[in-house]
């Protein structure tokens, strides 16, 4: 039975190597691209277009250090909830990814509910992110604050995923790999 070009496949070592060069260097041509991973730039490009249509590359951004843009005081602030009412908690997720200084929301698993990574200019910004954004919604029950020392960007990983990896519809054109 032949294969349906329809079907999503997982990803193959091309794909990963892709993925690899451009988190290195977010800013490759295409042409230099191609050449890094050894194929033909048509193929690249298309290859690039399946994987942003696949969701797998969600887009490309630009790192700032915060402390660059005068927040050089980075924060943890977890957050337990008193109540777990899902319109309230979308409401609330929604509410803490606009406040500025805000660098990344996750709502998590454990006994806390949220986790914000925080780039302030001071502890006393930082005192009033937490008051006046945080701890004001009527479902945060309790704060944490823990400041960061330290920040260094991880590497994605890349290696193939041993199940449920993400998948891609195939190439339907041939042609040079």
């Amino acid at each position: 039975m032949p294969h349906d070009p329809q079907l999503p496949r997982p990803l193959d070592d091309i794909d990963h190597s892709i993925l690899l060069a451009l988190v290195d260097e977010g800013r490759l041509t295409n042409s230099a691209l191609a050449a890094r991973v050894g194929l033909a730039e048509s193929t690249c490009a298309y290859r690039v277009r399946a994987l942003r249509d696949a969701g797998v590359i969600q887009g490309f951004t630009v790192r700032v250090a915060p402390a660059g843009v005068g927040r050089a005081l980075q924060a943890v602030v977890k957050v337990r909830l008193g109540s777990h009412d899902a319109r309230r908690v979308a409401e609330l997720f929604d509410r803490l990814c606009a406040v500025p200084g805000v660098q990344q929301v996750l709502h998590v698993a454990g006994a806390d509910d949220f986790h914000l990574h925080v780039a302030v200019a001071s502890a006393e910004a930082l005192r009033d992110l937490v008051l006046q954004h945080v701890t004001i919604h009527p479902v945060v029950r309790q704060t944490e604050t823990q400041l960061i020392f330290e920040a260094r960007p991880g590497r994605a990983s890349l290696a193939p995923a041993t199940s449920s990896q993400p998948a891609l519809t195939p190439p339907t054109t041939g042609g040079r790999r």
